[in-house]
């Protein structure tokens, strides 16, 4: 069957000719494997909390820092934290992800989250450490080497920091956010970060609304990225927690939304079934708003290529995806990817897929593919 299922003809895109049957996709225990192994998350639901409006640097392009939710007053009462967990528990939330502007400087406020919903991930600068007592993923944002941080962060010594405060932190994952400036010198971090023995996993740049800074990205400079996302991937695959549908999701010429369909309640108005229904982002005064409420508040959405978004927006295209063997790996190696850089006590498996795979109705970005022949 194994054999029958690799031999046979793939359908054109957009026609009915010889589709594949999802029985028959999954027929191949390799993929059936991993289907197994990813499906018995799909009981996650997030939705994400900013913690404070303190923050401990200021960034270039800082997601925080643009729109109303920056302005909101800071609600630091624990009861008040509990129980907000407790009600979000109560109408079926079990992942949290603690956001900024700057988590780590409430650790109370953390804890208080961990004990009410088990499963969660901080997003941090990674300048203070988050006692271990808090069981969530870390995600400590990287935007280059000590120089570039000095330019675009405003703080001295920052990679050297982040990886004293957290290199032997079985939570730590160091997410590398890729600018037009700065994508040469991922070799570097990413070679030191494997040398400890951490975890890596790769970010876009996406532009807030109304930026008019110098890390927009360009069709080249996102090109350049995909390849030495796949580079970086092929060199360190114990170390780099990504894929290669991971980096054609996030370096094409479109971005997620007109790739995928947003499925956050910013861009999405359905509001009685999935992201539409249960996502919320609450502000530091624990209110939200349903008309700009997604995983990165305040992107500029046909720029948005964040990770973050990713791990919902890609993730809730299955049927999109299980068109053929090759699509369909590409999605489950995606999910692999999510799950172990989100979950705690996942473990990335090896990539089903070793070369990049398009987006269901597109093209592969230009060169991407002759260029990772060369890598």
């Amino acid at each position: 069957m194994t054999q029958a299922l690799h031999t046979k003809r793939t359908p054109a895109a957009g026609t009915a000719d010889d589709p594949w049957k999802f029985s028959d996709i999954i027929a191949d225990p390799v993929i059936k494997d991993r289907w197994e192994k990813v499906r018995r998350y799909f009981f996650l639901r997030e939705s994400t909390y900013d913690m404070t409006s303190r923050c401990n640097i200021r960034c270039n392009g800082c997601y925080y820092f643009e729109g109303e939710k920056q302005h909101t007053a800071d609600i630091n009462a624990v009861d008040a934290w509990r129980t907000l967990m407790r009600r979000e528990k109560e109408r079926g939330i079990t992942f949290a992800v603690l956001a900024g502007a700057e988590p780590s400087l409430v650790p109370n406020l953390c804890k208080v989250c961990s004990q009410e919903i088990a499963l969660g991930a901080i997003a941090t600068n990674g300048m203070k450490h988050i006692p271990a007592d808090i069981n969530y993923k870390i995600h400590i944002s990287v935007w280059g080497n000590d120089e570039t941080s000095l330019k675009t962060r405003n703080a001295k010594n920052m990679l050297a920091r982040q990886l004293a405060n957290y290199i032997a932190d079985p939570r730590a994952v160091f997410i590398y956010t890729f600018t037009p400036h700065n994508i040469e010198e991922a070799e570097a971090v990413t070679a030191a970060i494997a040398d400890q023995n951490g975890k890596v996993s790769f970010n876009v740049f996406s532009a807030p609304v109304g930026y008019t800074g110098d890390l927009r990205h360009t069709p080249q400079s996102l090109l350049q990225t995909g390849r030495m996302m796949i580079k970086l991937l092929n060199r360190y695959p114990e170390h780099v927690l990504f894929s290669h549908y991971n980096a054609v999701a996030h370096t094409h010429e479109k971005g997620l939304h007109d790739l995928f369909g947003c499925s956050y309640p910013r861009q999405n108005p359905t509001e009685n079934v999935g992201l539409g229904k249960s996502f919320r982002q609450y502000r530091t005064d624990l209110t939200w708003n349903r008309d700009v409420a997604c995983c990165v508040p305040d992107t500029d959405c046909p720029d948005c290529r964040h990770y973050a978004a990713g791990s919902a927006v890609v993730t809730a295209r299955l049927y999109r995806h299980a068109v053929n063997p090759q699509q369909f790996k590409a999605w489950l190696d995606y999910v692999d990817t999510y799950l172990a850089v989100w979950v705690m006590g996942y473990e990335k498996g090896p990539n089903l897929g070793s070369q990049p795979v398009a987006p269901p109705g597109f093209e592969l970005p230009p060169g991407l593919a002759q260029s990772v022949n060369a890598i």
